[in-house]
C-alpha cells in the first residue's frame, strides 16, 4: 500500500508535499534551529522568524523571476477571498473588468466581482462543459477595462491555458492556485497573480499574492483594513499575525524546489508524468479524457469510463491499493489524478498500473 507505509494521495487540494520537506519539517518541529521552540509557537515578530518569512520571498522571487517592481504578499483567506479583494482593489478609474470563464473557480469569481463594479463575460468555454479554454486576443478585451482576468489551470475540469493572453493595456490578473511554480511563466506578462498553498506549495493556510507596485493603494475609502493591499504591502505581510507554519513550509518547498534545478526542472518532470498519463488514457479501450488536447492541465488528469458505476468501482478499488483521492469533482463524477509538483513519478506508474488491471477486468 503506498510506498513504505505512505499512500499516493491524488488529491486536488490539499495535495501531497515533498517526502524531503517533511521529513525536515518533522526534525524541526520541536526545535527550530536551536532556538528551543517549534516555528508554531515562535513571535511573529521575533528575529528568527523575520528570517524565515524574508529567505521565503526571495527564493521565490528567484524561481519565478519575479521582477524588482513587484509586491509578494502571505495572506490569508484562502483564493476565495481573492475574488472579492481583487475587485475592491483594482476596480478604481472604468470599474470595468473582463472575465474569461474556463470553470467553476473563474464563474464564481466573476459573480462576485460583479458585485463591485461593471463585470463583462469576455469568453467562456461552458458551451462544451469546459473541456477547452478558449483562444483570446487584445481585441476582445475592452480597452478601458480596470483589469482582465483568467484562471491559469482549471482544477475540476482539468484544463490549463497554454498561452498567456495579450490583454494590451489592460492589467491582466491570473488565478494560479492548482499551477504555480509548475512550470515556468514570465511574471512581467500580468499585473497580479495569486495563488492558494495547498496544491503546489504548502498545507493550507496562506495564499499569495504577487502584484504590480502601480496596483497597489487604490483601494477606495472605507475598504475594509485587511481587504487593501496597501495594508499588506507597507507592513511586510505583518500587519496581523501572518499563517506563520504554512509560511515556514513554503519556504522549505521552495529550498526543495531550488535544489531539484528549479521551476525549468519541475515543468520538465511535470511534463513527463502528464503525457505518460495522458499517453496511456489516449491508447486504452476503457477510458477517456474529455479535455481537449491543447487545453489539458498538467496537474489534474481527468478522464471517464463512460458507467458511473464502473467510475465508482475505480475509486473504491484504487483505494484499496494505496491510491487516494481519485474521484472527480462531486459536480462533473469520473476521475480526476491531481499529479502536482509533489507527486512521484512512481506514483504515476503505480496508477497505469492498476488502471491496466482494472481495464482488463472490466472492458465488456
Amino acid at each position: 500500500m503506498g510506498f513504505g507505509n505512505r499512500v499516493y494521495n491524488f488529491s486536488a487540494g490539499p495535495s501531497m508535499l515533498p517526502l524531503e520537506v517533511l521529513e525536515k519539517v518533522r526534525d524541526d518541529l520541536l526545535n527550530y534551529a536551536g532556538s528551543g521552540m517549534s516555528v508554531m509557537e515562535m513571535s511573529h515578530r521575533s528575529k528568527i522568524y523575520d528570517s524565515i518569512i524574508n529567505e521565503a520571498e526571495a527564493n521565490l522571487r528567484e524561481l519565478m523571476g519575479i521582477p524588482e517592481n513587484y509586491k509578494v504578499l502571505f495572506l490569508q483567506g484562502g483564493a476565495t477571498l481573492q475574488f472579492s479583494m481583487i475587485p475592491m482593489n483594482l476596480l478604481r478609474n472604468s470599474r470595468k473588468a473582463d472575465y474569461v470563464v474556463t470553470g467553476t473557480w473563474a464563474e464564481k469569481a466573476a459573480q462576485e466581482a460583479s458585485k463591485f463594479g461593471d463585470v463583462a463575460i469576455t469568453a467562456s468555454s461552458k458551451d462544451k462543459l469546459f473541456t477547452y479554454v478558449p483562444k483570446v486576443s487584445r481585441a476582445d478585451f475592452r480597452p478601458d477595462a480596470d483589469y482582465a482576468y483568467i484562471t491559469m489551470n482549471n482544477t475540476i475540469y482539468g484544463s490549463r491555458y497554454s498561452y498567456v493572453p495579450d490583454t494590451g493595456d489592460v492589467p491582466l490578473v491570473c488565478d494560479w492556485s492548482s499551477g504555480i511554480l509548475s512550470e515556468g511563466i514570465d511574471v512581467s506578462r500580468f499585473g497580479l497573480i495569486y495563488a492558494g498553498a495547498q496544491k503546489n506549495i504548502a498545507p493550507a493556510g496562506v495564499t499569495i499574492v504577487i502584484i504590480r507596485e502601480d496596483l497597489v493603494g487604490h483601494a477606495p475609502k472605507g475598504t475594509p483594513v485587511y481587504m487593501d493591499y496597501r495594508t499588506h504591502a507597507d507592513n511586510g505581510s505583518m500587519y496581523n499575525t501572518p499563517p506563520a507554519f504554512t509560511i515556514y513550509v513554503a519556504g522549505e518547498v521552495f529550498k526543495h524546489l531550488k535544489a531539484m534545478g528549479g521551476v525549468a526542472a519541475q515543468e520538465r518532470f511535470n511534463r513527463e508524468k502528464a503525457g505518460k498519463l495522458y499517453g496511456y488514457i489516449d491508447g486504452s479501450r476503457l477510458y477517456r479524457a474529455p479535455v481537449e488536447k491543447d487545453s489539458r492541465s498538467l496537474m489534474n488528469v481527468v478522464f471517464v469510463t463512460g458507467d458511473e458505476a464502473l467510475d465508482k468501482k475505480f475509486v473504491a478499488e484504487a483505494r484499496e491499493e494505496g491510491l487516494l483521492d481519485l474521484n472527480g469533482h462531486r459536480s462533473i463524477g469520473g476521475m480526476r489524478a491531481s499529479i502536482y509538483n509533489a507527486m512521484p513519478m512512481e506514483g504515476v506508474d503505480r496508477l497505469i498500473a492498476f488502471m491496466e488491471r482494472f481495464e482488463a477486468a472490466n472492458l465488456k
